[in-house]
Order: C-alpha cells, then structure tokens, then sequence
C-alpha cells in the first residue's frame, strides 16, 4: 500500500519544467526505480499506474515523469527526439539523485525501454534495467507516421496523428532515430537486463526482444506476457509484470558495485 504521491517538477534536458511524480510505499523505500514510459504516452499511462503500486508493495519508490513536451511537462514535442529522451531520463536520474536516492533499477515501455537501456551508462548507480515491449532499433518507430514520412523528409515537417492525437514531427525527429544503433549498448551494459515482451504484441514485434536479449550478456533474463498487448491496457497484465520486476530486483537494489558485472 503507497503511503505517499509526490508531485514533482524538475528540469530536463532542455531546461523545459518536466511534471513527475514519486509514488512512495509505506515505510522506508528499500530503493528507488525510474520508469520511462512509451512513445507519446505519459506518466500517467493505466499500465504505468499498476506497475508503480506492485513495486511499492514490495517497498520500491517509483519516479514517473512526463518527457518534454508531453502530458503535463514544459516544451514542444516538435523539438525533441529519442535523444532528447535519454537527456531527459538522466535529468530524472540526477534529481532523483540530489533530494532522494540515486535510481537502482531503470524501467522503460515500448520506446522508453530503448531509452532506458541507451541511458544506463550514463546514471552510475543503476544496476538493473527492465525494458518492457522495447524495439531493438529506435527507428522502429519511423513506420508509426506513415504517409507523413515523406511529407516530413520533403517539408521539413508534418502534423501526425498518433494514438489519436495530433503531433508536430519535424526532420531532425527521423535523423536523430536513423543514426541510433542500439544493439552495441546493449551489448556493453554492464547491467544486469530483464526483458519483458508479448509473443503477440501488435506494434513491436517479438524478434526485438531476441534482438535485445541475444545482444546482451548475462546476467539476463526473459520474461513472456502472454497473450498481453502492447500496452499492457489489462490491469492484470501490468501488475503482473510490477510483482515478477520486483521480485527480480530485489536482489540488485543494494549491490556493493552497482552497474558493474563480474566478467
């Protein structure tokens, strides 16, 4: 049972006010997590919620946060990218950092998985990273807009319609995600890995976790949500994936040399 929501704001990135909030369990926190959520979703994502409560049950606080330009937080989403992305994820880490507990385990859905892992290195203390439904390739998420791709690539820019809301995708979006190669950061995380992905997940197939996995070193681990979406819109499915993350966890939350594996 959550004792405490705080409603945060920190700035990100670009120094945009990013809208977060800290869902603390009863007592004191045994760690913290930072969680990533997908691609012009938000912190309040339904899935988001069921993860952050079954990870407070088993005592871990969770940062949620909005990334710029998205949900409640400053800044145009026109002018931000999968790099924007990960600059914003360490400036949750940094303040997670400076007024709690640095982050232990690093959680992203769908393109904030990917982000996750391409942050990982840059936030010391993490020594675990959950992706959940992530893509392998960033650029995964180019075939999302469609039509609009050459629209964008011809005009410099396009209104696109996404999840049924309208977004401002501009050119420097779809060359910041073609020159991601993620696979050689996966392959040097030196975090301990947990993947999580639907065998039927309609909007990033299940070769991305082989990907993923296959690419990373141990320890990892794989874990199937059968016959679950990709957005885990079961409340069922979310909190089931927030029971199995913590168990995981629980053993790197304290780890003498975070973020470093014996070789």
């Amino acid at each position: 049972m959550r004792s405490a929501i705080e409603r945060l704001e920190f700035p990100g990135a670009s120094g945009s006010s990013l809208a977060a909030r800290l869902d603390r369990p009863a007592g004191t926190p045994r760690g913290f997590a930072l969680f990533a959520h997908c691609f012009t979703c938000g912190k309040d994502l339904s899935a988001a919620g069921a993860i952050a409560g079954a990870l407070n049950e088993q005592g871990v606080a969770v940062l949620r946060f909005d990334f710029t330009g998205l949900g409640s937080s400053e800044g145009e989403f026109a002018n931000t990218d999968f790099s924007s992305n990960v600059g914003d994820l360490v400036a949750a880490a940094d303040h997670l950092r400076e007024h709690y507990g640095a982050p232990r385990l690093l959680i992203g859905h769908s393109l904030g998985g990917s982000a996750a892992l391409a942050a990982a290195q840059r936030i010391e203390e993490a020594s675990a990273v959950a992706t959940i439904g992530a893509p392998a390739d960033p650029g995964h998420v180019e075939h999302l807009l469609g039509e609009s791709t050459a629209e964008i690539e011809r005009a410099g820019e396009a209104d696109v319609v996404l999840a049924g809301r309208r977004f401002l995708v501009r050119r420097e979006f779809l060359a910041d995600i073609r020159s991601q190669v993620l696979l050689p950061v996966v392959a040097e995380l030196d975090r301990a890995l947990l993947v999580f992905h639907s065998p039927v997940d309609e909007l990033v197939g299940i070769d991305n976790a082989r990907q993923i996995f296959e690419a990373a070193r141990h320890p990892k681990s794989f874990v199937s949500l059968d016959r679950s979406d990709h957005l885990l819109t079961r409340r069922a499915d979310a909190a089931y994936v927030g029971h199995v993350l913590g168990a995981w966890a629980a053993r790197y939350m304290s780890a003498d040399r975070p973020g470093r594996n014996e070789r």
